[in-house]
């Protein structure tokens, strides 16, 4: 593509192969995706919100809809509609690509789209048996559970997944760190489990910041972009990060089924990844000493946190966790992750409730289980917020109950 035609489109950056990647993390999150700005003369990434193109060339453009619908490869030249394709959500695909490591990210409206296209991609190839690992989202484990997608499901832990595959198996997925419990998994462990069949990671949780799946062996990377890749609570997205075969089908489902990313959120998500190395490491330096605090509170009866760090907490209290929730005046008692501000919820009332109670107990998660999304906010005006609400959900006969409720605790 020549330089009139990428100005035409308003600077569609192509993707640049992951093994060309030689800049740090940081300096990739700030100008992946906006290599071509300057010769375009342009210092901010343009939004473009056409959703049609003209073309006075009907015979080059079937041509060019015949080569996707026969390939999923991106088209070349101007776009056709935006159901195919958008440059400014190119962009963020290029972009995250290069941050995890990968040939190609396709983008979707949410990741449960996202998540979506991957198990309709592997069933219209007769693939619809998915191996998984408990705790997932509450949304992925319903729909594997459910079948909604035509596929069954086989639950199992780390070491049976390789007992677990059969010749229709299709997909093995893992969360890690887990939502809610932040349970990790050994990614590579679990790669070279799965042989020739792909493993997809939703790192949701970690970001390109703190692992990079793709590294270990696994095929498919699945976002919730919603979450820290967006980072201000303000855009909802998915994106799944993959080799570029896979991602030709995931197009051609994108296509298919409509799910597309606006190219609003895409331009969003480009700017929050722009940030994302700095708010993910400095939200993670208070999660650490918030961490340390729960764990020598009295109140507090397990600290749920991974071994690569990050900005969730999760924590078991003594008390009632709804007093907490309705306690905290600072923290947003609120649903998702990932934003700028800080967020705390009950995952077996709402993240998680779509779960089956007894589902939830065998992936560790207890009905005094709280999450907690740490923000940007100062480390002591967090605490003192969290210490007052927990002191609301401090009742009568609650030191007592202690050493029982520890037991119901450890065994949930």
């Amino acid at each position: 593509m020549d330089t009139s035609t990428d100005a035409a489109l308003g600077g569609f950056a192509s993707a640049v192969p992951a093994a060309a990647l030689t800049r740090a993390l940081a300096t990739e999150a700030v100008h992946a995706g906006r290599d071509d700005l300057a010769e375009l003369g342009l210092h901010a990434p343009p939004l473009d919100l056409s959703t049609t193109y003209p073309s006075y060339d009907a015979r080059a453009e079937a041509a060019r809809i015949d080569e996707f619908a026969t390939t999923g490869a991106r088209p070349d030249g101007p776009p056709v509609y935006a159901r195919l394709d958008n440059p400014t959500t190119g962009r963020f695909e290029t972009a995250l690509a290069r941050l995890e490591g990968t040939e190609a990210a396709v983008a979707f409206a949410s990741g449960m789209a996202a998540l979506s296209a991957v198990l309709l991609s592997r069933a219209s190839a007769g693939l619809r048996h998915v191996v998984a690992v408990r705790p997932l989202y509450g949304c992925s484990d319903h729909m594997l559970n459910a079948g909604l997608l035509g596929t069954e499901v086989t639950w199992t832990d780390p070491a049976g997944v390789a007992d677990a595959l059969r010749p229709d198996t299709g997909l093995v997925m893992v969360e890690s760190p887990a939502n809610p419990t932040l349970a990790e998994v050994d990614i590579r462990a679990v790669a070279h489990a799965c042989g020739s069949v792909p493993l997809l990671v939703d790192s949701t949780f970690a970001t390109p910041v703190l692992q990079r799946p793709a590294e270990l062996g696994a095929r498919i990377v699945l976002h919730s972009a919603t979450k820290y890749l967006g980072g201000h609570g303000d855009v909802m997205g998915g994106v799944v990060a993959c080799d570029e075969e896979f991602a030709r089908v995931l197009r051609q489902v994108r296509f298919a089924t409509g799910g597309v990313l606006h190219p609003l959120a895409g331009y969003l998500l480009l700017r929050g990844l722009s940030t994302l190395p700095v708010r993910v490491r400095a939200a993670s330096a208070t999660a650490a000493e918030l961490v340390r605090r729960l764990e020598a509170d009295p109140r507090v009866a397990r600290v749920h946190y991974p071994r690569i760090g990050g900005a969730m907490v999760s924590f078991e209290v003594y008390g009632d966790p709804h007093e907490v929730i309705s306690g905290v005046r600072l923290i947003t008692p609120a649903v998702s992750l990932g934003s700028v501000d800080s967020l705390i919820q009950h995952p077996a009332s709402i993240s998680h409730r779509i779960v089956d109670a007894s589902d939830r107990r065998s992936g560790g998660i207890s009905d005094r289980l709280l999450r907690m999304s740490v923000g940007l906010e100062d480390v002591e005006d967090l605490w003192a917020d969290l210490t007052q609400a927990l002191g609301r959900a401090t009742g009568p006969g609650t030191v007592a109950e202690r050493p029982v409720l520890a037991e119901a605790v450890a065994q949930a």
